[in-house]
């Protein structure tokens, strides 16, 4: 049986997502977020970094999402979530999985922790570490974001999903991202955002995904 360590509020919502299209029997073990936002230590007893996603399928451990996705796929006869090998959809399939973390999620990660350093500073200093924090935002994470969102636009106008035509596992990968630039109304400023708007409509119709909002803990994004 899969087990997925599920922190509310986070990109584990991806995995439980997949495994749902996948149509695999799995259980969730939830974990709250502590006052700083951040899971909590328990976490560690199942990997040692302490972060979700985790899965645990038998005697295996995998954390990282891209991983994960990639050991589901390979693993549960997932072809069907991914194009043909040798094809251009293919290479625009393998580019979208990692680009979703290696380039996506730290620029809204950096905008988060920014955002929350005025709060984390003595009193007497916030005044500056707001001004700090605001430039950081205008003169280098927002630009380098309203480049990224254009990016998702351009793709998605010309294709539908991430690859292309086709839903795949690409689109599972991409939709945190894309929900969490969204939520803090960063598509809009990069001009027209029609194409991204039809992508979040299609993969919140898509039955698989309303079965992991319900077997999941909290998920906010899924209305932004």
């Amino acid at each position: 049986m899969i087990v997925v360590h599920y922190l509310e509020n986070s990109r584990a919502h991806r995995i439980l997502w997949l495994l749902e299209e996948l149509g695999l029997s799995y259980e969730v073990v939830e974990y709250r977020r502590g006052a700083d936002m951040r899971a909590p230590k328990s976490l560690k007893a199942i990997h040692p970094l302490g972060k979700s996603p985790v899965i645990v399928d038998d005697d295996t451990v995998i954390a990282e999402s891209g991983a994960i996705i990639e050991y589901l796929l390979d693993t549960y006869g997932g072809d069907f979530l991914r194009p043909e090998a040798g094809t251009e959809a293919r290479r625009r399939y393998t580019y979208f999985l990692h680009y979703a973390e290696g380039s996506a999620m730290p620029l809204l990660v950096m905008k988060v922790v920014f955002s929350k350093l005025p709060g984390q500073v003595p009193f007497l200093i916030r005044p500056f570490a707001s001004l700090i924090s605001a430039a950081a935002a205008k003169r280098f994470i927002d630009p380098q974001l309203k480049d990224h969102v254009a990016l998702w636009e351009t793709t998605l106008a010309s294709g539908g999903y991430f690859a292309g035509p086709a839903f795949s596992a690409a689109d599972i990968a991409m939709s945190f991202p894309v929900e969490a630039a969204l939520s803090g109304a960063q598509a809009g400023e990069a001009g027209s955002d029609a194409g991204i708007r039809r992508f979040l409509n299609a993969i919140r119709a898509r039955p698989a995904y309303q079965r992991a909002l319900a077997r999941g803990g909290a998920y906010s994004y899924a209305s932004s």
